[in-house]
């Protein structure tokens, strides 16, 4: 019977009109949801000629439904059934696996199946969410990294290893989202465990030199009573190179790599600059900071009138003239290096977090690492090519545009699906 049904491009109505269902892939702009995809697809599906026939059959069978099925019903505004396959980031661009209809169904099948995807990461920082969006939790040093480095390091990536999520994920731990922690500035209550994943494939794709690109760390610094919580909480985390097998060598290379990063900020950028004598310590900023130290000014200080306040002792003033010197002499000091970048492609197993990875690069690298920016190239058959792809922009310039698009990814899609019964399988099987 499945069969027979599948033979039939598509459900007709009375009047032999398709109605179209199944799955294609939208091209997810940068700054957007997956759940808003979903809302703006409704948006212009609903009023459609391409999904009316559709919506009047759904309108025919609910209309067929006792009350009681109405009654479990959620609402009874009517719209086009539509899901995704798989959360992309806000960040990121690429790839959305969408169902519409029965086509929904089919979704579940796409959240273990591979994925690839393109990153840049860029070193010398971390932020609570491992990316750009996050705020700064901790710096340090990057003069040292080369792509020479990023490539030895990347192979403790490779393959069958243990990765531990983010911090800011939608995990759940005790019922409760572990970004819900993390916004709240709490640990959660259990340590976030490791997860096994593969990764098929691991290249660099492009590497960025100092000074050769736009990539920036995020301005805002968290709150110090943050910082504490997640830097915590980084320190807690193995850099997530260890094999599945978790050999105990790997994990000591692990502990080892984490203690050697611990410095938070990096050293100043010119040392030659800093005045002889005075030692450094560092603000709670990353900064450089003058301390003060035992040694004389070289100008003597102005004796204070008979009159002068309490405060305004020969001492103090000295301070607030070598406060002054010092002041003048970081405005003199050449600003830190822009730190380098890299854009890397991936194939990886379902569970995957790139965000991790970032992090986990800067790590490996005895520095920090932060994801500035992610595309999803590919979701098991569906590319990130023009002809294969729903773009977003599509869905504004008109069903004129859209509509033709979209019949013909779910016809594409429907002879799959048949291809795949007459061979026995349910549906075109993501890889």
């Amino acid at each position: 019977m499945g069969l027979k049904h599948g033979l039939n491009l598509f459900r007709k109505t009375m009047s032999g009109e398709k109605i179209y269902e199944g799955v294609f892939a939208v091209h997810k702009p940068q700054g957007v949801t997956s759940a808003d995809v979903i809302r703006t697809l409704q948006h212009h599906f609903n009023p459609s000629e391409t999904f009316r026939p559709w919506l009047e059959t759904e309108r025919a069978r609910r209309n067929r439904e006792s009350q009681f099925q109405r009654r479990r019903r959620r609402t009874q505004r009517l719209d086009v059934k539509i899901g995704h396959g798989g959360t992309l980031d806000p960040l990121a661009t690429g790839v959305l696996v969408t169902g519409v209809g029965k086509g929904t169904k089919n979704l579940n099948d796409f959240l273990g199946c591979t994925k690839s995807y393109e990153t840049v990461v860029l070193f010398g920082a971390e932020t609570d969410t491992y990316d750009k969006l996050g705020k700064v939790v901790r710096r340090a040093p990057y003069e040292h990294i080369t792509r020479e480095a990023v490539e030895a390091a990347l192979e403790q990536f490779r393959g069958k290893i243990m990765q531990r999520p983010p911090i800011f994920s939608a995990l759940k731990v005790q019922g409760k989202k572990l970004y819900e922690y993390a916004r709240e500035g709490k640990a959660p209550p259990i340590e976030i465990k490791e997860r096994p994943i593969e990764v098929s494939d691991l290249r660099v794709l492009e590497w960025y030199a100092p000074g050769t690109h736009d990539y920036q760390w995020p301005a805002e610094e968290a709150p110090e009573e943050e910082k504490a919580v997640a830097e915590k909480l980084l320190d807690a985390q193995p850099t997530g190179s260890s094999t599945a097998e978790g050999s105990a060598e790997s994990k000591a290379e692990e502990q080892e790599g984490a203690s050697s990063t611990k410095r938070k900020s990096p050293p100043p950028a010119n040392d030659e600059g800093s005045e002889p004598g005075k030692k450094q310590k560092v603000s709670a900023e990353g900064d450089a900071v003058p301390t003060q130290t035992e040694e004389s000014s070289s100008s003597p200080s102005k004796a204070a009138p008979a009159d002068a306040a309490p405060e305004s002792t020969p001492a103090e003033e000295k301070k607030e003239e070598e406060e002054k010197k010092e002041g003048e002499q970081e405005k003199e000091k050449p600003a830190a290096p822009q730190p380098a970048a890299v854009k890397i492609t991936m194939t990886v197993s379902s569970g995957f977090y790139v965000r991790s990875l970032a992090h986990d690069l800067g790590k490996a690298l005895g520095s920090c690492g932060l994801m500035s920016a992610l595309i999803r190239t590919r979701q098991a058959d569906f590319e990130l090519e023009e002809d294969k792809i729903l773009e977003y922009k599509d869905l504004e310039a008109g069903e004129e545009v859209w509509g033709p698009k979209v019949q013909r990814f779910l016809e594409q899609w429907e002879e799959k699906r048949v291809a795949g019964l007459k061979k026995g399988s349910r549906s075109p099987s993501p890889s």
